[in-house]
């Protein structure tokens, strides 16, 4: 299904027209055209790019899905590739929804694969200010691109939150070692994820911003600097995230690997203890004892050897030898 608006001299003037009545009312200098198409038929772009003299190559993208976020630059018109993306806060999954736009002068053509991309949001930005109409398609082009970086930065503030959470898991009392590592190793991947569709966007933004592209004008300037700078925050974001998931999974795994070694040391010893007792309880022979002495020592001489073991022999039971028979 297609949707279409016309704003002419800066206002809304028409909606959901036939497609094919848009080379009519490019006519007008003072019109401007948007059209989505979602899952469109190769009849359905062929007929578009006829009307609007697109690029093959850049057609050929806008079929074939998993592109790059990109802006390439033809004779006629430029050609956008971006991707919003939606945070799983249960899961840890991050969802990405892609888009392709051809720009021209004064048309702008969106693509999307199915309707996970929210083409309503995009809408609702352009309503929500129509003071910015009058500036033609780098209008429209401001409200595709405020709606998908902002869904960068509502993930990676997403993807910040539930990292903190893991990080106090980690010096929780009683910790689940296997929960922490599939919801960090989930985190992670779609960290990689965000990463790979928001870095891109630096160039996409900065191409788009250049005066000889001649889609921004100095009213819009301001507006699209703000989309920069949230592109450049939801960049750095990500990479110190990135930094911060892999220093709590090397913490958890050293934890881990200290109350293991402790437990083991604990072990080791009651083990001991038990072959002790155990040794001592099969051979009797196997004790030893260790005599304290209670007085102060004092020299030994012949008499006091008798002495000792006269005391001696007293505990014992043995005789002492009669003097003779030393």
């Amino acid at each position: 299904m297609a949707r279409t608006r016309l704003y002419r001299n800066g206002a809304l003037d028409a909606e959901n027209f036939p497609p094919a009545d848009i080379s009519d009312y490019l006519g007008d200098p003072a019109a401007t055209v948007w059209l989505d198409m979602c899952s469109p038929t190769e009849q359905d772009l062929a007929t578009i790019s006829e009307e609007l003299n697109l690029h093959p190559l850049a057609v050929e993208d806008a079929v074939h899905e998993h592109q790059r976020p990109k802006l390439d630059r033809y004779n006629t018109h430029a050609f956008l590739t971006a991707y919003a993306v939606r945070l799983d806060t249960t899961t840890g999954q991050l969802d990405t929804c892609e888009v392709a736009a051809f720009i021209t002068d004064r048309a702008l053509v969106t693509v999307r694969n199915d309707e996970n991309f929210d083409i309503n949001e995009v809408v609702d930005r352009w309503n929500s200010a129509p003071e910015l109409a009058k500036n033609g398609v780098g209008f429209l082009v401001h409200g595709l691109l405020d709606y998908v970086v902002d869904s960068h930065f509502d993930a990676v503030q997403a993807l910040d939150e539930q990292i903190e959470a893991l990080e106090d898991l980690v010096f929780a009392e009683h910790v689940d070692h296997a929960d922490i590592q599939r919801r960090s190793l989930h985190l992670r991947k779609s960290l990689v994820t965000l990463r790979r569709v928001v870095l891109p966007m630096r160039e996409v933004a900065n191409a788009l911003m250049r005066r000889d592209f001649h889609i921004v004008d100095d009213t819009l300037m301001p507006y699209y600097q703000d989309v920069y700078d949230h592109v450049l925050r939801a960049t750095e974001w990500t990479e110190s995230l990135r930094d911060l998931i892999t220093t709590i999974r090397e913490t958890q795994l050293n934890l881990q690997g200290n109350r293991l070694n402790t437990i083991m040391k604990n072990s080791d010893s009651a083990t001991c203890a038990r072959c002790i007792v155990n040794s001592q309880e099969r051979n009797p022979s196997y004790r030893m004892t260790t005599k304290i002495p209670t007085t102060i020592s004092r020299p030994t001489t012949t008499s006091t050897a008798i002495a000792d073991a006269k005391d001696s022999s007293t505990v014992t039971g043995d005789r002492i030898p009669a003097r003779g028979a030393y």
